[in-house]
Parts: C-alpha cells; sequence; structure tokens
C-alpha cells in the first residue's frame, strides 16, 4: 500500500474469532489496529462506526451499544439527518459523519449495511459499507472540519447480518486496499477487474430471485 489514509482504522470487536480473520487479511500496517474488545473500552477514537440500518433506528446491538454509550439524542440527531439528506431512507452504501455531542469522540459514521435487519451474506454490502464510510471520513478531512485521527470500527454485518466472519474481513479489506490505492483513469479493464475483486460474498455472480 503505497498510500496513507490519513487517520488510523481501530477494527474493534469482542469476538475473538473476527480479529482473527482481520489480521488474515488486513496488512500489518501503522495505520491499522486490531484490538479483541468493545469500542466502549477504547481509550481513544474520534468516530465509531455504526453499522446501521437505512431508518437510523440504533436499538439493537452494536447500534444499541452506541445509543447506551452516547444517549438517544445521538439516534434522534442521525434519524433528522436521514430524513434531511435522504428522504428518510440512507442507502447501503453511503456514510454520513454525525456529531455526537460528546468531547472526547465527537464523530459517528453511520453507515447502512442493510435497508432493515436482515441476513446479507451473498452480498457485496460489508464492501459497499467498508467503502463508503472511508470515503466519508476522508472527505470530512478534506472540508476542513475538526480532523479525525482515529476510527473505531466493529465488524460489518457479522450479527443479524450473518456473514461470515472470513468473508467480513475481506470485504473490509479489499475496500480498504482500494480506498488507500484509486486509480489514475477508468476504463472497462479497470472495472471488470473490481468486480472480479468484490464478487458478491465470495459467490461467482449475483444472485437472482427465482421466477415465479
Amino acid at each position: 500500500m503505497d498510500k496513507v489514509p490519513g487517520f488510523t482504522l481501530i477494527l474493534v470487536d469482542p469476538q475473538k474469532a473476527l480479529c482473527n480473520a482481520f489480521r488474515e487479511y488486513f496488512p500489518e500496517s501503522a495505520q491499522v489496529q486490531i484490538v479483541t474488545g468493545t469500542f466502549e473500552r477504547l481509550a481513544v477514537f474520534d468516530c465509531v462506526v455504526s453499522p446501521a440500518n437505512s431508518f437510523g433506528l440504533m436499538d439493537g446491538g452494536v447500534d444499541a451499544a452506541i445509543t447506551a454509550f452516547f444517549g438517544d439524542q445521538l439516534m434522534h440527531r442521525v434519524q433528522h439527518t436521514i430524513i434531511d439528506e435522504f428522504m428518510g431512507e440512507q442507502p447501503v452504501g453511503t456514510s454520513i459523519i454525525v456529531e455526537t455531542g460528546n468531547p472526547t469522540h465527537p464523530f459517528l459514521a453511520h453507515t447502512p449495511t442493510m435497508r432493515v435487519p436482515m441476513e446479507i451474506a451473498h452480498t457485496d454490502h460489508i464492501y459497499l459499507a467498508m467503502f463508503a464510510m472511508l470515503r466519508a471520513v476522508h472527505q470530512h478531512n478534506k472540508n476542513g472540519k475538526q480532523p479525525i485521527s482515529s476510527v473505531a470500527c466493529p465488524g460489518l454485518g457479522t450479527g443479524t447480518g450473518h456473514v461470515p466472519f472470513r468473508e467480513a474481513a475481506r470485504q473490509m479489506a479489499l475496500a480498504y486496499t482500494n480506498f488507500l490505492n484509486p486509480p489514475q483513469y477508468i476504463d472497462w479493464i479497470y472495472a471488470a477487474n473490481r468486480q472480479s475483486q468484490v464478487l458478491y460474498g465470495g459467490d461467482m455472480g449475483l444472485r437472482l430471485p427465482p421466477v415465479e
């Protein structure tokens, strides 16, 4: 990896097997830390990632822990932003930076991995969400606002989404690699190579629903 993102990525999750998968797929780097635990126990982070649904209903899984840590006001702030910026439904593949009101941990990256709680195995939702979050933090820092220097990110889609640990880690690491190495130009060869990397949850193509 030739480029530096300008912020430290802290991959934090209480599940040891998932952290081992992170170590398998993410290269050793001063910009990436892997912590077996919960974000609440981290001494330092500027931004925490909410592996969210499209409606900002933060009452389950990691989102519930985030709401308990920062208070209901953060969920309401997220929902108002979704109404204002997305007409009430934030798509997978987008991420928004929202102020938490906490001076020590001032930002949340609300990053849907699914529209509503559902299984998302055999999709590229993890890649889309991770790539969107990294872009959102990068854009926030480019805009000259209070900089984000460290991002606490849990495993994406590994709970309700039922994405296997190694597949979630693979898609997250691929998004990080591609974020660090943007192309100089785009053509169909580049597009085909990118698609062959991402796939759909490890499948060789999109599984279409059966025809009735």
